[in-house]
């Protein structure tokens, strides 16, 4: 038998009890690790521990991946309608929605974020399962003309098993990223959430019966990214991976795949994102834009804008009012589950430690600390949302991704050379604009080198609108029709109707 953990919680934001399986789930129900480990699960906003969980290993893996494979020969993939599957990803959206209270506090105790914009993030999911849930039954292919005599044609096919890798910053989300589409095209799955964020992924679980899907269909497996991971990677018989996270682990993984069996790898990994504001924007905007932009989710968010350029004109101004906004942020820290919360914790100490290295490290090299750069409290995981300025090209923290409340602010005079110290990064996730010039928005957004830009708002993804990374920020689409390439391989089919030798 598994074991059942029951939060009850009686805060501000959510009273009741939660409870989920802690095994992993493989083939239909909630097991025991082949080899018995367990790894705890923080509560960033105290550094306590909210529950053991089970802890898989690269045997796990083989028992998910083996049903996964029986799943899809036997009750899945080209078996299953594609209107069918719409109609179980759609029900299972409904399930979701019936239960986000629980989905959000669940997030909310294991991430830090406040429980509002957790509850946001969870409709978003369901919004992206439904979206999907409308694309099953339209995984077309073409009829290409050749001569009278012949007929070709392709098809959309599901790769078979294929895995997803998740991240600790917004593990619901990023679930619906990978789950979404991989069944809509009929494909079976294993899921590594990440072993810091696991609880929402063992809570989705539950549901997948009651929406109707056949055991082994959805396998998720707990670990570690060296033992776990690992395994995913180099699975002879995982045909894809989805994997969201560092720059360094998505390399890895694409040597695994390399050395292994040639698996497709889809990559969106890190950034160093910057945000232009030009003096023509509307400066009280282009605050908000920009301190949700890096504050939020206490700046562990991949297209955080840690690069902010901003036109000498108006310089001083735009300062002056992203200050008080990260003040405020940091005068409104605290309890998560809190009304009143605005910025939570750091996910972790290894990442607060990081986070503060990093901050050292600006002061250091010479950069000015405006404002921030230090714990707030003594529990938790706490950093004050932190501001540089007179950062120089070649500082760490203008290099490197911090994944932290950590804001360099940068003057400039021209148009030209912005863009070029915009492009000066390895990353291109995503970038802002901010102007009342609609000739240069375009044009500045067409110059910069990123797969997503976003002009006088940033940080708004759409699920019909494609998300993904240039240079070393990624490789392949999410969202929108775009996400389906991903989770299907083209095959041309050659009909003779008439040609003799």
């Amino acid at each position: 038998m598994t074991d059942i953990f029951k939060l009850s919680l009686d805060t501000d934001s959510y009273k009741g009890t939660v409870s989920i399986n802690t095994g992993l789930f493989i083939n239909g129900k909630f097991v025991k690790p082949v080899e018995g480990g367990t790894l705890d699960v923080i509560n960033p906003a105290t550094g306590k521990v909210i529950t053991p969980i089970s802890a898989g290993t690269s045997k796990d893996v083989d028992l998910a991946v083996e049903a996964a494979t029986k799943a899809y020969k036997t009750s899945w993939g080209l078996k299953v309608p594609g209107s069918t599957r719409g109609q179980m990803i759609t029900k299972l959206a409904n399930l979701i929605e019936q239960n986000i209270d629980e989905f959000a506090a669940l997030e909310c105790i294991n991430v830090g974020k406040p429980y509002a914009t957790e509850k946001i993030e969870i409709a978003n999911s369901i919004a992206l399962f439904r979206y999907f849930g409308g694309w099953a039954d339209k995984i077309q292919g073409k009829t290409i003309e050749t001569t009278e005599k012949k007929m070709a044609y392709t098809r959309h096919e599901p790769f078979g098993v294929v895995a997803g890798i998740i991240p600790w910053n917004s593990p619901f989300y990023m679930l619906s990223f990978k789950l979404g589409p991989a069944l809509a095209t009929g494909n079976t799955v294993v899921l590594k959430p990440s072993e810091i964020t696991p609880l929402t992924a063992l809570k989705f679980a539950e549901l997948l019966d009651d929406a109707g899907f056949p055991p082994g269909v959805v396998n998720i497996v707990n670990g570690y990214g060296n033992t776990v991971g690992d395994a995913i990677s180099y699975h002879p018989l995982i045909r894809k991976v989805a994997f969201t996270g560092s720059t360094l682990t998505g390399r890895k993984i694409l040597k695994a795949a390399a050395e292994s069996n040639l698996k497709v790898v889809s990559l969106e990994l890190g950034g160093k994102s910057p945000n232009i504001i030009f003096e023509d924007a509307d400066i009280e905007q282009a605050v908000k834009w920009a301190g949700s932009g890096i504050f939020n989710n206490m700046g562990q968010t991949c297209v955080a804008c840690s690069r902010i350029f901003v036109q000498e004109g108006i310089y001083d101004k735009f300062l002056k009012g992203l200050t008080d906004y990260a003040v405020n942020m940091q005068n409104k820290a605290g309890d998560p589950f809190s009304s009143t919360t605005l910025h939570g914790p750091q996910i972790s100490d290894n990442q607060f430690k990081r986070v503060m290295g990093y901050i050292d490290s600006g002061k250091a090299d010479g950069a000015t600390m405006l404002t921030g750069g230090e714990r707030i409290g003594s529990e938790g995981f706490y950093i004050k949302p932190t501001i540089f300025t007179e950062c120089k090209p070649d500082m760490k923290i203008i290099r490197e991704e911090i994944f932290g409340p950590v804001a360099s602010v940068i003057k400039f005079k021209t148009e030209e050379e912005v863009i070029e110290m915009a492009n000066d990064t390895s990353y291109g996730l995503a970038c802002g604009v901010f102007t009342r010039d609609n000739s240069r928005s375009i044009r500045v957004a067409h110059a910069l080198e990123a797969g997503t830009a976003w002009v006088n708002c940033y940080r708004s993804l759409e699920t019909a609108v494609p998300f993904g990374g240039y240079k070393q920020s990624g490789i392949g689409r999410e969202l929108g029709e775009y996400a389906l390439e991903l989770y299907t391989q083209v095959k041309a089919v050659h009909v003779n109707i008439g040609q003799v030798l």
